[in-house]
């Protein structure tokens, strides 16, 4: 049984030492070159460091070098944090305060910002970790002791509180979920997987392990070209990319500039998409430039690993109604509670969405008391101690009484003019009308106002004919507001705080 995930590079090693592993703009390495480098910054890390399993941030912009970094962090018995390099110094900040990450490591264009952050004998550059001799009976003494509950990472998300949570994940739960998702989706070592996701987003979890798994060559698709998506297109291409496991909004990207008119990656096999609900009519364009290709939505929260549902979309099915995410992945047990905690199992009733399994995070980074929150005990569960994940999502089951439907989050079920209301159907109303690309739906609870922000060829007036057709007065948000773009977070999402400070400009 498999306890660690370096064992997947060992593997890869052994087995194709001289087969591409890694390749972003600068840079290619072979699997042995992959493995022999990140022994060589283990050996450097275990050398400073008095013990394991402690945080080690990387301060650097997403590259071959990174990836080698986390390995080595891992060979030194301890878990990577990525810091993202785009987020502002205060945000650093917090994040190392609550990390106390002994070590940063860095390259020399982030070098200045890390110094803010911890004194410069704490810095560590990622060239000179790199030049060090690998110390195998150290490496050997370190992995004895490994057992595969130890962490592996941790991400930072959002805080209810506006203090950044560090989801700490460990090397079983990995290895549980990517055991499972590899080969349920056909991926080997022929293929070619295109990183879009930043390292700090979970969505990368797929892209790097999977290759891990397989032997893949994983390309590292330069951040700048998502903001071209001419060359975008052009590198994907190139690089003759047959696997994309990517969020909603990068694919999005592609299709309102139409670019697969320009050109077609058609080398592509399977497109996987998470993050939000995908647009129909953009699923329908990546469908019909690409026949023969298989369409997946996934769904799952960073505290489960990546994803617990997965739903395989069919050419022959009519998904007006919405596309559900499907049916959980093995060994998770996904199920609806509803507000007393009680079981539910019939059809269109709409419950909270939780987990439980090996996937499960290990919990909030020093944060206790939002890890018992997120993390409670099976309330249907009385007689032994077992843990689930309370993901405050919303879902439902379809008429078979197996598939779910996303049905937005229990922040998103709003009460607006005496009635309840779902976000996510106004949403997928607008987004229904012909002319307009994409939409987001925001309520202000504190004005008691229901915000549509929408791109498209239509204004105002004639929206808001258009939805009065298909949805009662109160569901029609009283301000439509065109924007030209949506701005995004860092995990390429609708970031909707941006749109809401938007809404009072002309």
């Amino acid at each position: 049984m498999l306890r660690n995930i370096l064992e997947y590079l060992e593997r890869d090693a052994a087995e194709f030492p001289d087969k591409t592993a890694l390749v972003d703009e600068t840079s290619t390495y072979t699997y042995s070159e992959f493995s022999d480098l990140a022994r060589r910054v283990g050996s450097a890390l275990a050398g400073k460091l008095s013990g394991t399993r402690k945080p080690i941030a990387v301060l650097m912009e997403k590259n071959a070098h990174t990836l080698i970094t986390f390995m080595g962090i891992v060979y030194a018995g301890c878990f990577y944090v990525q810091l993202n390099p785009d987020f502002p110094e205060s945000r650093l900040t917090t994040i190392q305060n609550l990390l106390d990450a002994p070590f940063i490591v860095t390259n020399n264009e982030h070098l200045e910002t890390a110094e803010k952050l911890v004194p410069r004998d704490r810095i560590l550059l990622v060239s000179d970790l790199l030049q060090e001799k690998e110390d195998e009976k150290l490496l050997s003494s370190i992995r004895k002791t490994a057992i595969d509950t130890d962490p592996l990472y941790a991400n930072f998300t959002s805080g209810s509180t506006g203090v950044p949570k560090g989801v700490v994940v460990g090397h079983r739960s990995v290895l549980d979920f990517i055991e499972v998702f590899a080969p349920m989706f056909g991926i080997g070592s022929d293929d070619v997987i295109a990183n879009q996701a930043p390292f700090d987003f979970d969505v990368s979890v797929k892209d790097i392990y999977s290759a891990l798994k397989t032997g893949a060559t994983l390309v590292i698709v330069p951040k700048r070209l998502f903001s071209q998506p001419v060359a975008l297109l052009d590198f994907i291409c190139d690089h003759k990319i047959t696997t994309m496991i990517w969020a909603v909004s990068a694919l999005c990207l592609i299709t309102t500039c139409h670019g697969l008119d320009y050109k077609t990656p058609e080398t592509v096999k399977r497109v996987l998409f998470s993050g939000e609900v995908m647009p129909l009519k953009h699923l329908n364009d990546w469908m019909t430039h690409l026949p023969e290709a298989e369409f997946v939505n996934l769904y799952g929260p960073t505290e489960i690993t990546c994803n617990c549902t997965y739903h395989r979309i069919s050419r022959d099915r009519d998904y007006s109604d919405g596309i559900p995410i499907g049916i959980p992945f093995p060994n998770e047990h996904v199920f609806l509670l509803d507000e007393k905690d009680r079981l539910i199992t019939e059809p269109d009733v709409t419950g909270e969405i939780c987990v439980r399994g090996s996937a499960l995070a290990l919990g909030y980074f020093r944060n206790p008391e939002q890890t018992a929150k997120a993390f409670p005990n099976d309330p249907l569960n009385s007689w032994y101690p077992e843990t689930i994940y309370r993901t405050g999502d919303l879902g439902r089951y379809a008429a078979d009484g197996e598939e779910l439907y996303f049905c937005g989050r229990k922040d998103f079920q709003i009460k607006y003019m005496g009635h309840r209301i779902e976000i996510e159907e106004i949403e997928r109303a607008i987004s229904s009308v012909p002319g307009i690309v994409r939409c987001c739906v925001i309520f202000d609870e504190q004005k008691q106002r229901l915000y549509g922000f929408y791109a498209g060829g239509m204004d105002k007036k004639e929206l808001h004919e258009e939805l009065s057709k298909t949805l009662p007065v109160y569901f029609i948000p009283g301000i439509l507001k065109q924007v030209e773009e949506f701005p995004l977070t860092k995990n390429g999402k609708i970031d909707r705080k941006a749109l809401l400070e938007r809404r009072s400009r002309k």
